[in-house]
């Protein structure tokens, strides 16, 4: 089973991150973090690395309900999407597979809201 769902767009990577953030607000999601890890490496590792960051988005309506499903759930929260650069206006995005992640937790009530919002992110890659 994939782990994620993804696309590559033809955009400049700030306006794929603007399009994606379009897209999760449309489906319900806000984005909570947002990490440039070209920024970051380049900062703690001084490593040159492509574009690439990482968006945590959250639901906040599915959140709290799969927190009140399970209190350690919050270890898989928040649903990250990445925007990374892999050719000259080419942007691939990426969301994790929330159905994929909650598999090895055993709780039907749990897989229902992930598959809910599986379907949200879904809909955000196809809209892109």
């Amino acid at each position: 089973m994939t782990y994620y769902i993804n696309k590559t767009i033809s955009a400049e990577f700030d306006k794929a991150i603007e399009l994606v953030t379009k897209a999760l607000k449309t489906e319900g999601f806000g984005v909570l973090s947002e990490i440039d890890i070209q920024q970051t490496l380049k900062e703690k590792l001084d490593v040159d690395f492509r574009k690439y960051t990482i968006l945590g988005a959250c639901n906040p309506p599915n959140a709290l309900k799969a927190l009140q499903q399970e209190d350690k759930i919050g270890t898989m929260l928040p649903c990250n999407v990445i925007v990374q650069e892999t050719g000259k206006n080419q942007v691939e995005i990426a969301a994790v597979d929330p159905a994929a992640s909650m598999m090895a937790v055993e709780n039907e009530q749990l897989a229902a809201i992930a598959t809910d919002i599986r379907a949200k992110l879904e809909r955000v890659i196809a809209s892109l």
